[in-house]
């Protein structure tokens, strides 16, 4: 198969054409025809997005979790910790402030 028939599409794209098939206002046929997609392509991508629907409600709400490499008391220790380190280093090599 040639690359230059080959279109890319990107994640917005492809959920806006599943969501207009499953909508089902149009065929199939249709949106394959407006879009320059395949019509087993547009399945594909319908089916996927059924699929995979559910999981966009699974995140509970709430407070998020804080990540712990991006807690702030623990990266100004960590920055105190490598400026003690810093300073001993200079300190043992001689380099003068």
């Amino acid at each position: 198969m040639s690359e230059k028939n080959r279109k890319i599409f990107s994640s917005q794209q492809k959920a806006k054409i599943a969501i207009e098939a499953v909508r089902g206002i149009k065929t199939i046929s249709e949106i394959a025809q407006e879009h320059i997609v395949h019509p087993t392509q547009i399945g594909i991508w319908k089916k996927e997005l059924q699929e995979q629907a559910f999981t966009l409600f699974d995140i509970k709400r709430g407070p998020k979790q804080v990540d712990p490499s991006t807690d702030p008391e623990r990266l100004y220790s960590e920055i105190g910790r490598l400026k003690m380190e810093l300073d001993w280093l200079k300190k043992k090599s001689g380099i003068s402030r």
